[in-house]
């Protein structure tokens, strides 16, 4: 008698939330490289004779000079070593008072008490994202995240999960539809866009008009602390 396979996420709710600005003020990864200049000199001078070309790059795209500046916060850092600065930030993080949005989090915990699927999507990369959630004492989520790779001459990024890539992200890992949907930027429309409810969090009303306007109907606005 051949074994049936069930799907463990068969019948359940599927249901998405964006890390930074949505469970966190703030933008996780830009403090983490912040804590890596601050703990070096050495970073510091490097970013600085850099600067004129950044500033220069800077009218043309914002991506190649924030890019640069993660390539030299990363220089020289092993994959172990990476791994054992993110844990260390996350501790750090978890613990930093009013960091964290407490709405935010209580409705995740909430969907998972009624069982549902809970996805966190995010650009923040994967280590970082993961060790802060881990701190926080959130468990039995799924996390699609950044990614870094290791080269030659420390970590480097590999992929950014935002925007689109969100749901390229989303259909890599078997997800192809989700009933809901928390975001908090425009950079989440491809998120939200095919949700049965979409959720914006701290908008502005410029902002949640964006919104429908790109989603092509309204949304649910919450305003979170």
């Amino acid at each position: 008698m051949e074994a049936a396979l069930v799907d463990e996420h068969a019948g359940r709710r599927v249901v998405l939330f964006d890390f930074d600005g949505v469970l966190m003020h703030g933008d996780a990864f830009y403090l983490f490289v912040r804590e890596r200049y601050a703990r070096s000199l050495w970073r510091k001078g490097l970013a600085l004779l850099c600067a004129p070309l950044l500033l220069l790059l800077l009218p043309l795209s914002r991506r190649w000079p924030l890019r640069v500046l993660v390539r030299i916060a990363l220089l020289g850092v092993s994959e172990q070593r990476y791994q054992i600065a993110a844990e260390s930030f996350a501790v750090m993080l978890a613990r930093r008072p009013r960091q964290f949005c407490r709405d935010g989090l209580r409705s995740l915990r909430q969907h998972q008490a009624a069982g549902d699927r809970v996805i966190v999507v995010t650009g923040c990369e994967h280590a970082v994202v993961s060790g802060i959630l881990r701190e926080l004492g959130l468990t039995g989520l799924e996390v699609l995240a950044s990614q870094l790779r290791a080269g030659w001459s420390g970590m480097r990024p590999a992929w950014h999960n935002v925007g689109r890539r969100k749901v390229q992200s989303l259909a890599r890992h078997g997800v192809t539809a989700w009933q809901v949907a928390y975001g908090d930027s425009m950079y989440d429309v491809a998120m939200l866009k095919p949700a049965d409810e979409a959720v914006l969090v701290n908008g502005t009303p410029k902002l949640c008009k964006k919104v429908e306007k790109a989603l092509g109907r309204t949304i649910r606005r919450v305003d979170w602390s």
